[in-house]
C-alpha cells in the first residue's frame, strides 16, 4: 500500500480561500515566472561567488553567498506559495529556462563585468515582482503579495550593495 502512494503526482486542488480559480492561476503562472528568474539568478550568483578575484574578493565572496543563500530559500517559499495556492510548483531547470526574464550567464567574465550583470538582473527580478505584487492586490491574495513585496525589497537592496561595492 505504502508504494502506490508514491505514485501519485501533484495535481491541482480545489481551494476555497476567496482567491478566484482564474486569479490563483494567473498568480501561480507569474510565480513560476518569479522561481524561474531566482533559479537563473541563484546560479550566477553562485558563478560569481567561486570566480571572482581582485581586490574586492572577500567582500563579494561573502556577499553573493549570503544572496544566493538567501535565492534558495525564497525559491522554496515561492514554490510552496504556488502549492498552497492549489496549483503545481515548476520543475526541472528547462522549465525554470523557460519562465526566466533573466538571461543565463554562457560565459565568464572579469569580476566588474560579472557583478554589474548581477545588479542588472536583480533590477530585471525587481521590476517582475513589482508586477506581481500589483496582480496580487489586483486578486486580493494578500499573503502572494506580502510574499512578494518582502522579496521587492531584498532585491532593491542586494543591488544597491552590489552596485556600491564596484563603484
Amino acid at each position: 500500500m505504502a508504494q502506490s502512494k508514491m505514485q501519485n503526482i501533484a495535481k491541482e486542488f480545489p481551494v476555497k480561500t476567496g482567491v478566484d480559480r482564474k486569479d490563483r492561476r494567473e498568480l501561480a503562472k507569474m510565480l513560476t515566472k518569479i522561481i524561474g528568474s531566482s533559479h537563473v539568478l541563484y546560479a550566477k550568483t553562485r558563478g560569481v561567488h567561486w570566480n571572482v578575484v581582485g581586490p574586492a574578493f572577500y567582500s563579494l565572496h561573502k556577499m553573493t553567498e549570503e544572496q544566493y543563500e538567501d535565492l534558495n530559500e525564497a525559491i522554496d517559499e515561492m514554490a510552496e506559495r504556488i502549492r498552497a495556492i492549489g496549483f503545481q510548483a515548476p520543475t526541472g531547470l528547462s522549465e525554470m529556462m523557460n519562465h526566466s526574464v533573466i538571461a543565463d550567464q554562457t560565459k565568464l567574465l572579469p569580476a566588474n563585468d560579472m557583478v554589474k550583470e548581477l545588479v542588472e538582473d536583480h533590477d530585471k527580478l525587481s521590476r517582475l515582482l513589482r508586477d506581481g505584487v500589483a496582480e496580487a492586490d489586483d486578486a486580493d491574495d494578500v499573503k502572494t503579495a506580502d510574499l512578494l513585496t518582502e522579496r521587492l525589497g531584498v532585491h532593491e537592496e542586494a543591488a544597491w550593495m552590489l552596485r556600491a561595492t564596484i563603484s
